[in-house]
């Protein structure tokens, strides 16, 4: 002990606490063994055997030292992986940290899973981590899915015990929203289209009508879409959105007539008629602490006056109805103005970079792997000149719109014979089913399961769908949404000359599949309303 005791006070561990100190003269050790200071010992005087001193902090230096030089080593050798991390707080301590225990926010680190449901009821489980936003979701669904990749793809919080249903922003994180749900709710998420999340950034939208903004009433004209929507994007400008609603008294289940204002401010409504006065006017609704909601089954479950309800559900609000602001409009259009500049008034520029990221990711080369399917959008089709014998892309606009005359007047029947079922029809059985192959063909779906699914997809012109006739047998329709109202035209086979066709206005224009037909009513209008731009669909997944 005696030889491991000069070991360990040697003078090099002398050196490192500090260096040399001035000797100052010491005293015997006591009668405790205790050594005295101001009286020199028996060891310092090099007479006697050394003595074991009791109190030696010089130990305790040496090793912490040691262990700091060899700090540099060891971070040269691979890292080993500890096999109990949940045992360990960040100090490497061996208690239970907070964050192990359950306790304070979740770590980057950790993964969650989140459940995303298709509009068939299919189920598929995702391990995310805590900063994946609602975009990025979207492009793994596309990718697993093979889906075709657009910028209307769309992840909907939908809670259907209180039939509310919203789009999730792009940037909004799904770990974040997933963990505001109340334990054992009947909440998810839908995996679907939706075609006007990004509607009010095109110039041809007709969103807010002039009546409703303060900014067109007050310049006495009307306003530019675009110009009207740098007045939203603008935090130095005030416009304003008004317009009567039905409000119901909270916990009652009579509805009343208001005039609300929206502002930056939040949502007002007056009790004196139209009056803004600030004597009349009433705080309804904060836009920063509140989301807004479709409601789905408005008169079954809420006693709406009509079917275009909707809901301003604050933050603080997990669940039950209590809280929730249910207000109803009188029409789509109206209930479009108040949902758009609700979203425009709370996410303010971060809405328009998520349209911005979502048309750059649209420019992006597709996933690799089988061939997708083929785009129906605008910038996808070309008028293409095939009277050659090679095709040919026809730039000119006045020679697209030329050749396009002259089509549908080749494709007419200048008849007025009215064309009846065929008994029976002898053609190839491939275009006779070669639609069933198609994204747009829904097969046997009723009339109001196709306004459901269109409305769910989104209100815009040219969404449409194919699917089979309940009151035709043998006959189509092609159902089309257009000014927010989904319009149907039957499609009947007829037979000339042993072959069979489709038409839908009485044999005058016929075509030989439904894919004929749908292609041509993408490029040209014919007799319906808009051309065919976006078609419902349904991925599994």
């Amino acid at each position: 002990p005696c030889a491991r005791q000069d070991l360990l006070s040697s003078p090099l561990d002398d050196a490192m606490d500090g260096g040399a100190q001035p000797s100052s003269p010491r005293e015997p050790p006591g009668p405790g063994g205790v050594e005295q200071e101001g009286v020199p010992s028996e060891r310092e005087g090099g007479e006697g055997p050394p003595e074991v001193k009791r109190s030696q902090p010089l130990f305790i230096h040496g090793c912490s030292r040691q262990l700091v030089e060899e700090e540099p080593r060891a971070s040269s050798l691979p890292s080993i992986p500890n096999p109990f991390p949940e045992l360990c707080s960040p100090s490497n301590s061996p208690i239970l940290s907070s964050t192990a225990l359950g306790q304070g926010p979740p770590r980057e680190g950790v993964s969650h899973v989140v459940k995303v449901f298709g509009e068939d009821g299919a189920c598929r489980s995702l391990e995310v981590s805590a900063g994946t936003t609602a975009r990025q979701l979207c492009e793994t669904l596309v990718r697993r899915t093979r889906a075709l990749q657009d910028h209307s793809w769309a992840l909907v919080e939908l809670h259907q015990h209180l039939a509310l249903e919203r789009c999730l922003e792009d940037h909004e994180s799904v770990v974040e929203v997933q963990s505001s749900w109340p334990p054992g709710a009947d909440s998810r998420f839908v995996f679907r289209k939706n075609f006007a999340k990004y509607e009010l950034f095109k110039s041809n939208a007709s969103l807010f009508p002039e009546v409703m903004v303060s900014s067109c009433l007050e310049a006495n004209k009307s306003m530019a879409h675009s110009e009207l929507i740098q007045n939203f994007l603008n935090s130095g400008s005030c416009p304003e959105v008004q317009g009567f609603l039905q409000l119901r008294e909270a916990g009652r289940k009579v509805w009343k007539r208001f005039h609300f204002s929206l502002r930056r401010s939040g949502l007002y409504y007056s009790t004196k008629g139209t009056s803004k006065d600030p004597r009349h006017l009433q705080y309804f609704a904060d836009l920063t602490e509140s989301n807004i909601y479709y409601v789905t089954q408005g008169k079954k479950l809420y006693g709406t006056p009509t079917e275009f309800g909707f809901c301003i559900k604050p933050y603080k609000v997990r669940s039950g109805v209590k809280g929730l602001k249910l207000l109803c409009s009188e029409d789509e259009q109206s209930r479009s103005c108040w949902m758009a500049a609700f979203r425009l008034f709370k996410y303010g520029m971060q809405l328009y970079r998520n349209y911005q990221q979502a048309q750059a990711w649209l420019s992006q080369p597709p996933w690799i792997g089988p061939t997708p399917l083929r785009s129906v959008s605008d910038n996808a089709l070309v008028a293409m000149d095939f009277s050659g014998c090679t095709g040919r892309v026809i730039e000119n606009p006045s020679e697209v719109l030329t050749v396009a005359l002259e089509e549908a007047q080749a494709w007419r029947k200048k008849t007025t014979h009215r064309y009846s079922l065929p008994a029976a029809c002898h053609s190839s059985p491939l275009s006779a089913a070669i639609h069933r192959t198609q994204p747009w063909f829904h097969g046997r779906i009723s009339r109001e399961d196709t306004q459901r699914l269109i409305g769910r997809q989104g209100l815009v012109d040219g969404v449409f769908l194919v699917r089979e006739s309940q009151r035709n047998p043998k006959g189509f329709v092609l159902s089309l949404c257009h000014l927010q109202r989904v319009k149907h035209y039957l499609i009947l086979p007829s037979e000339e000359e042993g072959r069979l066709y489709f038409t839908m206005d009485d044999g005058q224009t016929r075509f030989a599949d439904l894919i004929q037909l749908v292609e041509f009513h993408q490029i040209n209008r014919g007799i319906l309303p808009c051309k065919l731009r976006h078609y419902c669909t349904c991925v599994a997944l």
